[in-house]
């Protein structure tokens, strides 16, 4: 799973037994070179489907980490475009990757932009939300979009319970907690807390449109329908 040039064993744990914050800073040097990262196969589906909604201006990578979907964001993008985190040793990371890009160090639950952005992303962020940060965190991305811009960020679909990615999904989130309760300061990061129904709930109340499109380049399931899909959250040109 991990390159010769990705992190040892023993920088994996210490990264764990930090705080978010403090382990992503110890990991970004190697973090692209880790399964962690956003693969390119996710964004490219996630560009081809935004783009017959553009173009777009000014747009935002939220929770960016080291930049990766600044790849799929600036081609999208008529204005500048601008990446927020609060992993200070992500964000050198992205800036290294991406100088022309704005890069911005800030708590994503109190985003500081208002009416700034057409449009938004984020990439594998949600497992580091407790279901009851996520309403902070969409009212923000709601507050930083102009009328009409739209919050993208593709979601995958549920494990069936007989998927041996489901036992092992479960697993991780039972050690996380086990560790939260022993350990702090605590690691927030959970695969099984943010179900499309619960998200789609979260985003509505924070006065999005929401539809869903399937990212059918990344495959499908048995029953036929996709292992991905693009939740399309649309902030109203006018309140309800």
């Amino acid at each position: 799973m991990f390159s010769s040039q990705g992190p040892s064993l023993r920088e994996l744990a210490t990264q764990a037994l930090s705080s978010v914050e403090h382990g992503y800073d110890l990991l970004a040097p190697k973090f692209d070179h880790t399964p962690f990262r956003t693969p390119d196969s996710l964004l490219a589906a996630s560009a081809d489907a935004l783009r017959p909604l553009g173009p777009f201006g000014p747009g935002l990578d939220v929770c960016c980490g080291t930049g990766a979907g600044m790849r799929m964001l600036e081609p999208l993008c008529r204005g500048r475009v601008a990446g927020v985190d609060f992993s200070a040793g992500m964000l050198a990371q992205a800036r290294g990757a991406h100088p022309e890009a704005a890069w911005v160090r800030a708590d994503v639950r109190a985003l500081p932009f208002a009416e700034a952005f057409d449009l938004a992303v984020s990439f594998g962020s949600l497992g580091h939300f407790l279901p009851a940060e996520r309403p902070a965190l969409f009212a923000g991305v709601y507050r930083a979009l102009r009328p009409g811009g739209l919050f993208a960020f593709p979601i995958g679909a549920p494990q069936p319970i007989t998927s041996g990615w489901y036992w092992a999904l479960l697993g991780f989130d039972m050690a996380m907690r086990v560790r939260n309760a022993v350990w702090h300061p605590p690691f927030v990061m959970y695969y099984l807390t943010c179900p499309l129904h619960a998200v789609r709930d979260d985003l509505t109340a924070a006065g999005f449109r929401v539809t869903t499109a399937p990212l059918a380049a990344l495959g499908q399931r048995e029953d036929g329908s996709p292992q991905f899909g693009l939740v399309l959250a649309r902030r109203p040109e006018r309140p309800d």
